[in-house]
């Protein structure tokens, strides 16, 4: 499929998704979201692709924010409906089934910040930039910037970043926990591909549902994640991958899953 905002192209396992609007900083417009949830339903359907990577053309931004032309034509319903649909977008990145790394290349600001945030992992480069800056323009995250950030980093650091509205760099995200590598510009994709390998040489069944075990438990309390965390864990044991994982250590090999 042909997209006009983004670029999508696959090898060796890996789906690259990169944000092609460079002339306004890879801006997130309604087109360019579409499309975003169009090449994620390819890689999640397509079952070559073990780990998708997402970053943003150009050496300036992941993703600068919302597009602000089509902000300023928001009333408060429309608002409410283009806040859900961001919502649904992210969290169907939560949920995808395979892990989604944010290689960021630049600015990940506003609705950026919140598409790095969905990934699974992010790289950054040494020269991105962070931020939830909504407050300068009147309005907070709609993303689920508020209640993501606060899981990430906490509630005293989120609500420092979301209520000044600054921005920090690749050092300070990486102190705060934001992000979880931090690299020279030029070795990013070179970086988050080596990633990308380290993650497909594991059983593509465990990390769906550690990727679930995680997210889902979050949002319970200590008895009901631990009960989460055992019932994961029973599926996988059913799981042909489990058996291949477990000879392959017997016979001191590199295992070969097939996510059965």
């Amino acid at each position: 499929m042909a997209y006009e905002t983004l670029l999508y192209d696959t090898k060796d396992g890996i789906a690259a998704v990169t944000l092609n609007r460079p002339q306004v900083l890879n801006a997130l417009n309604r087109k360019l979201l579409g499309e975003l949830e169009s090449a994620l339903v390819t890689a999640r359907d397509d079952a070559s692709v073990k780990v998708l990577i997402i970053t943003g053309a150009g050496d300036k931004a992941f993703a600068a924010g919302a597009d602000i032309g089509e902000l300023a034509e928001l009333g408060p319903l429309t608002a409410i409906d283009t806040a859900k649909k961001g919502q649904a977008l992210t969290r169907f990145m939560e949920e995808l089934g395979k892990p989604i790394l944010a290689a960021v290349n630049g600015f990940a600001l506003g609705g950026g910040c919140e598409l790095a945030m969905a990934c699974t992992l992010r790289v950054a480069s040494e020269t991105a930039k962070f931020g939830q800056p909504e407050v300068n323009l009147g309005v907070i995250p709609g993303y689920g910037g508020t209640q993501r950030l606060s899981r990430l980093v906490g509630k005293g650091r989120a609500m420092d970043l979301i209520l000044t509205g600054r921005t920090i760099n690749a050092a300070e995200a990486l102190g705060i926990g934001l992000v979880n590598m931090v690299v020279p510009p030029t070795d990013l994709m070179d970086a988050t591909r080596k990633l990308a390998g380290t993650l497909m040489q594991k059983g593509p069944i465990a990390l769906r549902l550690a990727i679930q075990a995680v997210d889902g438990g979050l949002e319970m309390g200590m008895d009901a994640a631990l009960n989460w965390e055992a019932h994961l864990f029973g599926v996988c044991a059913g799981s042909a991958d489990m058996k291949e994982g477990l000879q392959a250590f017997l016979e001191k090999r590199r295992a070969t899953f097939q996510g059965q």
